[in-house]
C-alpha cells in the first residue's frame, strides 16, 4: 500500500463515515455521541503538505441515543444550534509522521468560536468499489477542551467533580470517493 493515495479531489461519503465524540459523565462513565449529517472534501496533493480537508457538520444532527439529552445539547447551554447551526473544520497543514500516520492541523469552529486543533490521522488505504470508483479511508482522533469553544454548561456534584467533563475525545472515520472529473 502506498503511503499516499492518488492525487485529486475526494468527496466524503457520509453513509460510510462517522464523526463521533466521547465525554465523561458523572466523573467516571463515558457518554458517546455523534453527528448524523456532515459533508466535506479532501484534496490529496502530490505531497502530503499539498493536501487539505474541509468539513461542515450539521450540529442539529447530534445524537447520543437519548432524545432529552440531545435536545439539551442543541440548546444555548451547549451548541446553540439556533444561532450556530454548523461546525466546520478547515485544515491549515498536513505533515507526515512516518508510515501511514500524519498530523493534520486545522481550524475547528464550534458555536461560533474557532480554535486550532491537531488531528492524529491514519491513512488506512485506497480501494476500488464495485462501480469502479476509487475510495480512500482515513481515521483521525483528537481531544479538545469544550470550554475553549464556549460550551461551559456544567453542574457540580455533591460528592465532588462535575456532571460533564471539560475534555471531549473526537473520533473520525472517513471513506471518500475520488471525483475524477473535478478540478482541484
Amino acid at each position: 500500500m502506498s503511503n499516499l493515495p492518488e492525487a485529486g479531489l475526494y468527496e466524503i461519503d457520509p453513509t460510510h463515515s462517522a464523526v463521533d465524540f466521547v465525554v465523561r459523565h458523572l466523573v467516571a462513565a463515558k457518554v458517546r455521541g455523534g453527528f448524523k449529517s456532515f459533508s466535506g472534501s479532501i484534496v490529496i496533493g502530490d505531497t502530503p503538505e499539498q493536501s487539505s480537508v474541509n468539513v461542515e457538520i450539521d450540529v442539529a444532527s447530534i445524537t447520543t441515543g437519548v432524545d432529552d439529552r440531545d435536545a439539551h445539547l442543541r440548546s444555548a447551554d451547549f451548541f446553540d444550534v439556533e444561532n450556530h447551526p454548523t461546525a466546520t473544520f478547515a485544515s491549515t497543514s498536513v505533515s507526515p509522521r512516518g508510515g501511514s500516520d500524519y498530523a493534520v492541523t486545522g481550524d475547528l469552529t464550534i458555536a461560533g468560536v474557532t480554535r486550532s486543533v491537531d488531528l492524529d490521522l491514519e491513512y488506512a488505504g485506497a480501494v476500488a468499489d464495485p462501480w469502479g470508483n476509487s475510495r480512500v479511508v482515513f481515521s483521525a482522533t483528537t481531544e479538545i477542551n469544550r470550554e475553549d469553544f464556549g460550551l461551559t454548561w456544567n453542574q457540580a456534584l455533591e460528592t465532588g467533580g462535575v456532571m460533564v467533563s471539560k475534555n471531549a475525545k473526537i473520533e473520525i472515520d472517513v471513506e471518500a470517493v475520488h471525483k475524477v472529473d473535478a478540478t482541484v
